[in-house]
């Protein structure tokens, strides 16, 4: 068996696996940080990644000694009802990027809340909250990188 013919198989044995289910929604968060990186530092800001599963800032952006908190939160595709979200832990003075990751050959969507605007788009139960998909489905949102711009602090210089 040839390498080409090996590398095929083990293409069409993928396709006919189940995608894993207990590291997906890591998988996607991780996945949907890396997306949001990678666009923020296309457009020109340096970026750093925090580490942990239990952090309130998934990315800090620099452009010109200005920051700006990032939170990231990313589904698979549009068939997810929309994103878990606590109203109560939505923190002020943070810019959240909702990602929906879609097939692999179409590229992900990205909408764009002010901390204010995730906590008014929350659906909050007794136990739970979601950011429905539906609900951030307008210009307000769709790829409005202009906030992250517009949410940039000055670092403080000692």
């Amino acid at each position: 068996m040839s390498f080409h013919t090996a590398s095929i198989s083990i293409r069409r044995l993928a396709t006919l696996l189940p995608m894993p289910t207990n590291t997906d929604r890591n998988s996607s968060h991780l996945a949907g940080e890396y997306f949001v990186a990678a666009e923020l530092y296309r457009r020109g800001y340096s970026v750093a990644m925090t580490l942990g599963n239990a952090k309130a800032i998934d990315l800090f952006a620099e452009r010109e000694a200005r920051t700006v908190n990032v939170q990231v939160k990313a589904i698979r595709d549009k068939k997810s009802v929309g994103w878990p979200m606590l109203k109560e832990r939505i923190k002020d003075k943070i810019i959240y990027v909702f990602v929906c990751l879609n097939a692999p050959d179409t590229p992900p969507d990205y909408y764009i809340c002010t901390s204010d605007e995730a906590r008014l788009k929350v659906k909050q139960y007794s136990t739970r909250g979601i950011i429905d998909l539906s609900r951030l489905k307008s210009d307000d949102y769709r790829n409005r990188w202009d906030k992250i711009e517009v949410a940039l602090i000055p670092v403080n210089e000692s």
